[in-house]
């Protein structure tokens, strides 16, 4: 990678500072082998960014110091070929949100700030502050890049000096309703997106989107989120074409409302008037992703049929927006859409409008692989899924105008694409990022007919080339009721199948979602399989990618099929002279499964390593935040008394602590709200009670991830520790 000469934030006074700069440095692998260390040290690349006229990239690339144990992100630009490419910033703080403005100027955050720059050359010059973005945690320009809107937090709760001014050094909070904690945080704030006018050296005007809802306003006690917390961004925004009007998803309810649905809705918001008509009042689940045609003729969006179930099929659905704006009073809009998904069997995710809007392109992931697709937005509609329950083979047909792009062998997930067209406006050219379970995302482009893919980045390269490889399978394997079970399987770099080798059971959180071609730096698989362990990644009753029944089967099923299905795994890799000890591993509802899995595995298990587990379900109904998730999936609460309800809390975990015979590591973040520290607790306590040789590892600044560069090291280092202990003979 070439690099050029690079901004330095001259407009603004760096702090001194004794820390070297974190950027890229040369990483040392010896004999081969893949450590946590490396594992955090590659770069991560993303959000790519095509400029107006489709000749560059603007992109980020973070880097990790452990010894700093924080990361720095940087802004680097290429040709749309991938040549050309030059790093653009050298900052000791990070570079995020980067955005075109023209084709030589480009608008970003860093440090909580706004700044433009004009690219020359190489090199960004002319850096400036934005004046009045303080404290801004996200943005998007209109397209005619006069207005901007932003996301900033304010007040949601109420502090001890609002009620007894004298007590300006009292730390208690009082709360009167549920939501009161959210994923790793008191909730003492909330995000609101505004619309501010803007141009190019300050904004101005600045409005709040939300206080345009006259309908359904929010009041002092009860205050919505905009985008939806806790992930939620502004991909959950979009402007129309002309910039007259703002599409937002939000679920404006609070407190016990908030807990137990996901109602979440589409708005469309008037930019000049405030005025606000809910576009989807009678759609009761997610509603999500909105985003406009080209030429704001239509409105796509995603959206989940049912309220309470955030695991429902992700449908495809598209607006006329003329109809719309002409009878703009009404109060339902759903004569005006059309679903394009009701005959295709999978999720959609990331939707992009082709230049002309006749097409949609989106990914969905589809037997463990995430794949790009498209569809006709004419074709026609309202036709069956041809075989909903079947697993294996892909289906002789994804549905009426639906045409996959990426082919089935190739074993990367795709994300979401930008697009580039040709000289008559047909899609030429797709621009995404990919991953596999080998190496993290770099961008590639994509030819939208016959799929084929060339990758733009390398920036990990030299790193990847020194390290041997590990070789990774597919295989489907035959479940205790006769279905097909989609399993990847990774062997160790110079794999012998005269040798033994110890075997790691991965089981999967969530409980819905896939194990596909992903890397991640919270558990990589790479990095398991290079300490020498073979790793058995199956897609059990709950993953998402193999249709709605499949996914759908584990909920009020816990102790069921899910569970066989991981020991049937475990039991075809047995049958492999080459397997040896196997340890059981997993977090949050993967967590939950070791647990479960110590009070019955019958000596199939060597060893067990729980994070962030569910152990109790009785207690963690009481004690978890998004009430409509245990209300789905365990039936409702334990003192409905249903047949449902009583099956699926007698068989909750603890109660099977008699069972217990095999070591256990046991981790959690103390700052976890979705799944309580206390869970990983008590399943330690009640291990040692037991007389099971046990270990607790706390980290009281992380939440249900583990996400600090050190404390990951430290997690790794303990996690392998406990396996080879155990396992490798």
């Amino acid at each position: 990678m070439l690099l050029a000469s690079a901004i330095c934030s001259c407009s603004e006074k760096q702090p001194a500072t004794t820390e070297p700069m974190i950027t890229k440095t040369e990483i040392q692998v010896e004999n081969g082998h893949f450590t946590p260390e490396i594992m955090h040290r590659l770069g991560k690349v993303g959000d790519p960014q095509l400029s107006p006229n489709y000749g560059k990239i603007l992109y980020g690339v973070s880097y990790t110091s452990i010894e700093q144990n924080k990361g720095n992100r940087e802004l680097f630009l290429m040709n749309a070929d991938g040549t050309e490419n030059v790093k653009l910033t050298s900052t000791p703080k990070s570079e995020s949100n980067a955005r075109w403005i023209n084709d030589s100027q480009i608008i970003y955050m860093r440090g909580g700030k706004l700044y433009t720059a004009t690219i020359e050359g190489s090199a960004l010059k002319n850096e400036k502050e934005v004046a009045g973005a303080e404290g801004m945690e996200g943005f998007e320009l209109s397209p005619a890049g006069d207005k901007i809107m932003f996301i900033k937090s304010i007040k949601a709760a109420q502090k001890p000096t609002d009620v007894y001014p004298d007590l300006d050094k009292s730390s208690g909070h009082t709360y009167t309703d549920l939501m009161y904690r959210h994923w790793d945080h008191f909730v003492q704030e909330v995000p609101h997106t505004f619309v501010a006018s803007f141009d190019g050296a300050q904004i101005s005007g600045v409005t709040d989107i939300l206080a345009g809802d006259k309908a359904n306003p929010e009041t002092d006690t009860k205050k919505f989120e905009l985008p939806t917390l806790p992930f939620g961004g502004l991909e959950q925004l979009a402007w129309t074409p002309d910039g007259k009007y703002i599409a937002y998803s939000c679920r404006k309810l609070a407190g016990r409302d908030y807990a137990f649905s996901t109602n979440t809705d589409i708005y469309l918001y008037n930019v000049e008037t405030g005025a606000t008509q809910n576009l989807t009042a009678g759609m009761m689940g997610y509603d999500t992703d909105p985003v406009f045609s080209p030429d704001g003729k239509q409105l796509a969006f995603i959206s989940m049929e049912r309220d309470g179930y955030e695991a429902d099929k992700k449908r495809l659905f598209v607006v006329d927006m003329d109809k719309v704006l002409a009878n703009i009073d009404t109060k339902d809009f759903r004569g005006f859409m059309k679903e394009l998904t009701t005959d295709y069997k999978y999720n959609v995710e990331s939707i992009a409008w082709a230049p002309k809007g006749d097409k949609i392109y989106f990914n969905s992931c589809v037997n463990a692989l995430t794949a790009l697709f498209s569809v006709d937005v004419n074709k026609q509609v309202g036709l069956p899924i041809q075989d909903n329950e079947g697993t294996g083979s892909l289906p002789a047909s994804y549905g009426a105008g639906i045409t996959r792009i990426t082919a089935p062998d190739a074993w990367f997930d795709f994300d979401g694409v930008s697009i580039i067209p040709n000289e008559i406006g047909e899609v030429a050219t797709l621009i995404t990022t990919n991953k596999c379970m080998l190496r993290p995302a770099e961008i590639v482009k994509v030819n939208p007919t016959t799929g084929e893919f060339a990758q733009l980045t390398n920036e990990n390269k030299e790193t990847l080339e020194k390290l041997d490889e590990p070789i990774i399978e597919q295989r489907w394997m035959t479940t205790v009721d006769g279905k097909q079970m989609h399993t990847w399987i990774l062997y160790p770099p110079h794999f012998d199948k005269t040798k033994k080798y110890p075997a790691i059971l991965m089981c999967l959180g969530g409980p819905q979602g896939t194990i596909s071609q992903g890397f991640s730096t919270r558990w990589n698989y790479r990095l398991m399989a290079q300490q020498g362990y073979i790793v058995i990644l199956p897609n059990r009753r709950g993953t998402t990618a193999f249709g709605q029944p499949w996914c759908e089967q584990i909920s009020k099923d816990y102790m069921g099929l899910n569970m066989q299905d991981y020991l049937r795994a475990v039991d075809v890799m047995k049958q492999e002279p080459y397997v040896g000890k196997v340890a059981a591993t997993g977090a949050s509802y993967g967590g939950f499964s070791v647990y479960y899995l110590a009070g019955i595995h019958q000596n199939r298990f060597s060893a067990l390593i729980a994070h962030a587990g569910i152990f109790n379900q009785e207690h963690m109904y009481m004690m978890t935040e998004e009430m409509w998730f245990p209300t789905f999936d365990n039936g409702g609460a334990p003192w409905d008394g249903t047949p449902q309800t009583n099956r699926h809390y007698a068989n909750s975990a603890h109660k099977l602590i008699k069972n217990w015979n095999t070591p256990i590591l046991v981790t959690h973040g103390e700052m976890d709200y979705r799944v309580p520290v206390d869970q990983g607790m008590a399943a330690f306590n009640a291990a040692r009670m037991m007389g099971v040789e046990a270990k607790l590892l706390l980290f009281p600044e992380e939440n249900h991830w583990i996400l600090k560069p050190q404390n990951s090291v430290h997690w790794n280092r303990e996690f392998f520790a406990w396996l080879d202990k155990y396992c490798k003979e």
